[in-house]
């Protein structure tokens, strides 16, 4: 009992003179005293208590090269804080300001970095995605030697990959809905934005079937253009994937097609 009731009297006063050391850091005119308490703090991983004297700093040396060296301070306190917002903006605006700086490779890719880890999952909104991919390319082109590129490509991928599951799964939900026509435009959309994806001959079978059911519930007046819509897309399918389990009921669906075709030349 006595043992505990030290340790938090001491625990007590180590506090206390820790923020009585704190204020007077804060109060003091000696800048380059800040300046080492501050980087003191930084290396500690005492970023809450850093980041004020950085700030003050900054306004002091900005321009100079303790200026660079607290600007890149401020930024990685941002990002090791988990504040990705400010920490993406302080580390573009870094590699803006002092792009000949050593820091500034880094800088560029943290930032980049920042947007990916802001980015969702595939069911939401998709906008820090996209910025985060334009942000890693744009760092390939500048960097194409940096030994972060390996890096770049993977979270590239897998950004990728995040879209194009958010994209069959949009054409998906239109298809079950039996919005055929919206179905099979997101379908194909799919197939131009993603030739080498892995659900390819599933969405090339699916953009051929909306087709063929949007025609065979089409109005007089429009069916026999998607009838011709179904059946170049048949051709496509059958071309593309002439071993497919679908073959079978595609060939049946194009001998529908051919039936109604007929059918409509007839009426007309």
């Amino acid at each position: 009992m006595k043992l505990r009731l030290l340790i938090a009297i001491l625990t007590f006063f180590t506090i206390l003179n820790s923020c009585t050391e704190y204020r007077k850091v804060l109060k003091s005119d000696d800048m380059q005293y800040k300046y080492d308490t501050a980087l003191k703090y930084y290396k500690d991983g005492k970023y809450t208590r850093a980041y004020p004297l950085l700030e003050e700093l900054y306004i002091v040396y900005r321009g100079t090269t303790k200026g660079e060296r607290i600007a890149y301070l401020q930024a990685k306190s941002d990002f090791n804080l988990k504040d990705y917002i400010l920490a993406s903006h302080r580390l573009s605006q870094f590699y803006k300001n002092y792009p000949g700086s050593e820091y500034a490779e880094e800088c560029q890719f943290l930032s980049a970095y920042c947007n990916y880890l802001m980015s969702p999952k595939w069911s939401l909104d998709q906008a820090d995605t996209y910025k985060a991919i334009r942000s890693f390319q744009l760092f390939t082109i500048e960097y194409p030697e940096s030994s972060r590129i390996d890096s770049c490509n993977m979270l590239l991928d897998e950004m990728r990959l995040k879209l194009e599951l958010k994209d069959y799964k949009a054409a998906k939900l239109f298809y079950k809905m039996d919005r055929y026509r919206a179905a099979q435009m997101a379908f194909s959309n799919f197939n131009r934005s993603y030739p080498s994806s892995k659900m390819k001959e599933e969405t090339s079978f699916l953009e051929y079937k909306s087709a063929f059911l949007l025609a065979s519930n089409s109005v007089e007046d429009k069916k026999m253009e998607r009838i011709e819509a179904a059946m170049d897309a048949y051709v496509t399918f059958v071309d593309r994937f002439p071993s497919s389990e679908n073959l079978r009921e595609a060939e049946s669906m194009f001998e529908k097609l051919q039936r109604m075709q007929q059918e409509s030349k007839n009426i007309s």
